[in-house]
């Protein structure tokens, strides 16, 4: 399980930084352009994989699997990096942090077992993830209106379907359920684009990001998919769920978003669960 476990660690820290990448730059290009651009990279990425697994092999439950994760992927992603451009990251990042309730909630219905340590360790990490991604709501709600927190809880239901789709589907096939995922995506933010009558287009810095969104979203996916066949959905979903500390940790480096002495007691308590998940492991 510990393997599974620093995947799912691994997938997270890709989607803290490709989600911190995709909310700045989408205060700059077009959000069309990003999701377009930076998914047909992710897909690009994708395709070797079939070269070391068939994609034939048990293909249809994955497929099915594999579309349903793309459609709650493009809804959640285009959310998300939506609010991130308008909203305040210590905001939005731990509504969508949320997002580990559908998996967690159909691992544990499934009959996923939890200690006494790993359920301590699960809830600290819930909560930490929260308190250390996001700031005192008074402070950074002002001016913002209801559409950044409204995005964001979209997008929150949008990954933990996603991500449960993705677990369901690598049963059958990894490599099946990774590139339908990417090329249903693809196929609807293309449509987008055309409906938008964009061409997408950047200058050179913005797409070196923008291939730099794509290439991290390929790497997170698939780091949870492996991990979801070699650990319990419960325990890889929560720690994939921690990429909104490194999206908060970015915009306060980065961005000069203040960290509050509530997000530090949240760090703290992220480190504590998931050392008590291991421990458990």
């Amino acid at each position: 399980m510990m393997g599974g476990a620093a995947l799912a660690l691994l997938a997270s820290v890709f989607l803290g930084v490709s989600d911190f990448l995709g909310g700045t730059l989408s205060r700059k290009v077009p959000l069309i352009t990003v999701l377009l651009l930076s998914q047909v990279v992710a897909t690009l990425a994708i395709l070797p994989r079939m070269l070391w697994e068939s994609p034939l092999d048990n293909w249809q439950p994955a497929l099915l699997w594999g579309v349903i994760g793309g459609v709650a992927t493009a809804i959640a992603v285009s959310s998300l990096f939506k609010a991130l451009a308008i909203g305040t990251m210590g905001v939005v990042a731990p509504i969508t942090s949320l997002s580990v309730l559908v998996p967690v909630g159909v691992g544990l219905v499934g009959g996923d077992q939890l200690s006494w340590l790993l359920g301590a360790g699960l809830i600290a990490a819930i909560i930490g993830t929260v308190l250390a991604s996001g700031p005192e709501v008074k402070t950074h709600t002002i001016g913002h209106g209801s559409k950044p927190i409204i995005l964001a809880i979209v997008a929150a239901a949008g990954f933990g379907v996603a991500n449960l789709s993705v677990a369901l589907g690598s049963v059958s096939n990894v490599t099946t359920t990774l590139v339908s995922n990417s090329l249903t995506v693809l196929v609807i933010y293309g449509t987008g684009a055309i409906l938008l009558k964009q061409v997408p287009r950047a200058g050179k810095p913005a797409l070196v990001g923008i291939a730099a969104i794509g290439l991290l979203g390929f790497a997170a996916n698939l780091c949870f998919a492996l991990a979801s066949t070699v650990a319990p959905l419960t325990i890889i979903a929560v720690l994939a769920s921690l990429y909104p500390v490194i999206t908060v940790l970015l915009g306060w480096r980065l961005l000069g978003e203040r960290l509050q002495r509530i997000q530090v007691f949240g760090v703290i308590a992220v480190f504590l669960g998931v050392a008590a998940i291991a421990a458990a492991g």
